[in-house]
């Protein structure tokens, strides 16, 4: 498959348009700042919070994941819960019809496997018209996911 010829300026595009959404939600929910994070893939929500109690609550869905050799599409991971895709599948859809394998291959292999996750976050984050996102790490890697609505609690 060759890829659509405006694609990587249309991924740039993205990435920036996504920056611009995080600084939005930094400045307005404090989403690097809190203490604590938790998320809930069966109830899709993403909770912030400090000592004593939960402060954010937003709606997510999962984007995918990153693993020590490669990023794998939330769409294809058998692991996770249908309640967290959302519309992810969207993505993959756009991927085909717009001839973008990076969006429809399983799974992808890059050098900067962080930089890929953000990279096809953002992407994923205009396809759907998100309002941000949030990467969470773990040990081996981490899972990028949008933030579909978000709201303060307390």
């Amino acid at each position: 498959m060759k890829d659509w010829p405006a694609y990587p300026e249309w991924s740039r595009t993205a990435f920036d348009d996504l920056m611009a959404k995080q600084d939005h939600l930094e400045a307005e929910f404090q989403l690097g700042h809190w203490p604590r994070f938790d998320y809930d893939l069966a109830a899709a929500t993403l909770t912030f919070s400090d000592e004593s109690a939960p402060k954010v609550v937003a709606e997510i869905e999962v984007v995918g994941s990153t693993a020590p050799k490669d990023w794998l599409w939330a769409w294809d991971n058998a692991h996770l819960p249908k309640t967290c895709l959302g519309d992810i599948e969207q993505v993959r859809t756009f991927g085909r019809e717009h001839h973008v394998a990076e969006l429809t291959s399983a799974s992808v292999v890059e050098r900067d496997l962080n930089e890929l996750g953000w990279r096809l976050t953002a992407v994923a984050a205009r396809v759907l018209g998100r309002l941000g996102a949030y990467r969470a790490p773990d040990k081996k890697g981490a899972l990028f996911m949008l933030i579909r609505s978000i709201r303060r609690v307390n």
